[in-house]
């Protein structure tokens, strides 16, 4: 029986090579440059794997490439949460399943981050409900894994760099089987370097 790591392994190489929402990169590339980022970031093997998986979702569904430009949202982050969620606990799958609201928050609580996102996220949003109400952020920051999910999102924000050279999906395999059979209880605190300050950590 394959692990959940060859499975995770195989699904992005049957489907990773598919755009990523007008980015400029594939769903490959963008998961492994969040995941890239984690590590230099110093996050435990939990976060890593979400950063790899946080985009899972789009790869679970067979919508159009182009579907926010036809308004369409795929509720991604639901759909990748669901999946994950046979095979990982919690602090893998709460940060994949908050970093769409963690958009949202930083939309209403950082003055600076609408200008950071890119056109394409900036489409997104709108489908996704546009910046936090007040009651919004209150529910936000009730989670135990906001923090991490607010990392993720800085990550998901900054891995859209072409031809970036990462590690391959198939090195990460015994990670994510490593943290199917146990994830580490660590908290972790918010991250607030910017989008720009990220890209500049890559390699």
């Amino acid at each position: 029986m394959n692990s959940i790591g060859n499975v995770v392994a195989t699904l992005f190489q049957s489907r990773g090579d598919s755009e990523y929402g007008g980015e400029g990169v594939s769903q490959r590339e963008h998961a492994l440059q969040a995941a890239l980022l984690a590590q230099h970031a110093g996050a435990n093997e939990a976060l890593v794997a979400a950063a790899l998986l946080h985009d899972i979702g789009h790869l679970l569904h067979d919508l159009p490439d182009d579907a926010p430009e036809q308004s369409i949202d795929d509720v991604h982050e639901n759909r990748a949460a669901a999946w994950l969620t046979r095979h990982f606990g919690p602090h893998v799958t709460e940060p994949v399943r908050l970093h769409v609201a963690a958009k949202r928050y930083l939309c209403a609580v950082d003055p600076d981050y609408l200008n950071e996102l890119s056109p394409p996220s900036v489409t997104s949003l709108r489908l996704q409900g546009g910046p936090m109400s007040a009651s919004e952020i209150a529910q936000f920051r009730t989670s135990s894994h906001y923090s991490s999910a607010l990392r993720l999102r800085r990550w998901d924000d900054a891995a859209k760099v072409p031809s970036l050279v990462t590690p391959s999906v198939e090195e990460f395999v015994e990670l994510l089987d490593r943290v199917a059979i146990s994830e580490p209880p660590v908290p972790l605190a918010a991250h607030d370097k910017t989008n720009e300050e990220l890209r500049n950590e890559l390699p």
